[in-house]
């Protein structure tokens, strides 16, 4: 009689959820852990916006520091402790300056800026509903409806207790962080793996290189409009050019943003004074902008990130819609820093697979050719490849 075989299969035991040495469940609580991580830091950014722009913030200010400190470096053979210092001294100083100038010469000028202001705007207003480009009648809050799609950020530094504390926040993390660079570099860099260490040095160096340029081209550009729109306003007659200057050079530090803003508040106050005024201040303005924009900034940052204009316009409006104020404030430098990672990791990729590819920005900012892959470069901000592991005490290079 022939054997008929078993109508239920033998059962076998297999690895369960709970058994992590399975290659196939460890994969899947791999990937698992990759996405839930991604959704994790999302959600970090959205809920603590305001403390990592406040940190970015301090960072951006960390790199003007560091600007000063080594552009200090090539006249005082001295500690970097005490260029700090110096650079700090020379900065608030030159602030608590221009802070007293401003309340004690023009301080009257503000109230009688905002009237003319105010009352210009109203003038436009009924002007463009004469011709009924708009509905008759002013809006009743005009400031909610032209800055209702800031984020909520703008909400916890719009009063003025919270924009002092913000500022004091950024202004402690920059001066920790320029005091001792080498320090946070290393932290960081001590969190990636061992082969990507060399990547992220070289890619600090290269952020911090332009952040300095792109800053210093700026802080001189923010100059040479204050002044020059002094003293060019001044000799044309229209009133508060003093104010108008100061103004002006402080929201150049916006790219776009700043400057329309600025030649907005001009044209007002030089057609309150009359027509020959407000034409003088278009021409002004434009004259400014374009010496500004053509021969200062291009000779200052000449070898700094290439930003396209639109690009930078669309980022402050995206980084404005998100954060706020402090969103536009910040959107080119981490527009800069997004460029020139990825422009790095760009290039060390065509070169690890043999393409060649454009060229390289070298550590001092000079453009070499990328004919050959690159080796991987040494810890370009921190001293560590070149320190012994053995003795924290040992003497390192100044910078």
């Amino acid at each position: 009689m022939s054997r008929v075989p078993p109508t239920v299969e033998a059962h076998v035991e297999r690895p369960g959820p709970a058994e992590f040495r399975d290659p196939f469940v460890r994969k899947e609580m791999a990937k698992a852990a990759v996405w839930l991580g991604m959704a994790l830091l999302i959600v970090g950014v959205v809920v603590l916006s305001q403390p990592l722009l406040l940190i970015i913030g301090g960072a951006i200010f960390a790199v003007f520091l560091d600007g000063g400190i080594r552009l200090l470096g090539r006249f005082l053979p001295i500690a970097r402790g005490w260029r700090l210092l110096l650079v700090l001294l020379l900065g608030f100083g030159f602030l608590g300056w221009v802070i007293w100038f401003a309340g004690t010469t023009i301080g009257a000028q503000f109230e009688t800026l905002r009237e003319v202001v105010t009352a210009q705007f109203n003038r436009l207003m009924d002007f463009a509903g004469g011709l009924g480009i708009l509905p008759q009648g002013r809006p009743t809050n005009i400031g909610t409806e032209l800055l209702g799609s800031v984020g909520r950020l703008t909400s916890a530094v719009g009063s003025a207790i919270g924009a002092v504390t913000s500022g004091i926040a950024m202004i402690v993390i920059g001066i920790f962080l320029a005091a001792e660079p080498r320090i946070y570099d290393r932290g960081i860099a001590w969190m990636l793996p061992l082969k990507a260490r060399a990547g992220f040095y070289r890619i600090a160096a290269h952020v911090g290189f332009t952040l300095r340029r792109l800053l210093f081209g700026r802080l001189v550009g923010m100059l040479f409009e204050g002044i020059f729109t002094w003293i060019m306003l001044s000799i044309g007659g229209v009133p508060m050019a003093a104010l108008l200057g100061l103004v002006t050079g402080v929201l150049a530090f916006i790219p776009n943003i700043g400057a329309i803003t600025s030649g907005v508040l001009m044209v007002a106050v030089g057609f309150s004074a009359g027509p020959h005024q407000g034409v003088y201040a278009i021409f002004v303005y434009f004259f400014v902008q374009n010496i500004d924009g053509y021969l200062v900034v291009p000779y200052i940052a000449r070898r700094t990130v290439d930003l396209p204009p639109a690009l930078v316009l669309a980022m402050q409006l995206l980084m404005g819609a998100l954060f706020g104020i402090l969103g536009v404030l910040f959107a080119d430098p981490i527009l800069a820093t997004l460029k020139v990672a990825l422009v790095d990791l760009s290039n060390r990729h065509a070169d690890s697979e043999g393409e060649g590819g454009p060229a390289v920005v070298g550590s001092a900012g000079a453009t070499v050719a990328a004919a050959a892959p690159v080796p991987s470069a040494a810890p370009a901000s921190a001293a560590s490849a070149r320190r012994p592991r053995g003795r924290s005490s040992s003497r390192a290079p100044r910078t």
